[in-house]
């Protein structure tokens, strides 16, 4: 990335992360939504929802922690964009879940900036896997 360094990338604010992680991760969706062969307009927006609501995100990176499927790495990114401080009240949740929300953007964000495509595909998986599966937001 012109510009920025890894070394940059890595010492990046959680929220500026999270920035980067919320637009891939409704790209990730989106298309996973589309090859699935659920590409109805009026339900698409609706489906994706479920999947990038702050609940559905909140509940998949704490699952990530508990089951141990970060390194060392990731979960220092997570607990920086869960402790990252916005400035703001989240709308329509509480700030815990907001506050995970916003780490699992992060390491979404970190794995995107860094190019590591592979892990990111990995995480991204493991999300939707998980919100389809395990009692994420989606219907």
């Amino acid at each position: 990335m012109a510009g920025i360094s890894d070394g940059d990338i890595r010492q990046l604010n959680g929220l500026a992360l999270a920035y980067m992680g919320d637009a891939i991760y409704e790209v990730a969706v989106r298309e996973h939504l589309i090859r699935s062969g659920r590409a109805k307009p009026n339900t698409l927006h609706r489906l994706a929802t479920g999947y990038v609501s702050a609940k559905s995100q909140a509940a998949i990176v704490l699952s990530m922690e508990e089951k141990g499927f970060l390194d060392e790495g990731e979960a220092a990114v997570v607990r920086r964009g869960r402790n990252a401080k916005s400035g703001h009240a989240p709308k329509n949740t509480d700030i815990q879940t907001y506050n995970y929300s916003t780490a699992f953007e992060a390491l979404v964000g970190y794995l995107y900036l860094l190019g590591r495509k592979e892990r990111l595909d990995e995480v991204v998986r493991y999300a939707i896997g998980f919100a389809e599966s395990e009692g994420g937001e989606v219907r």
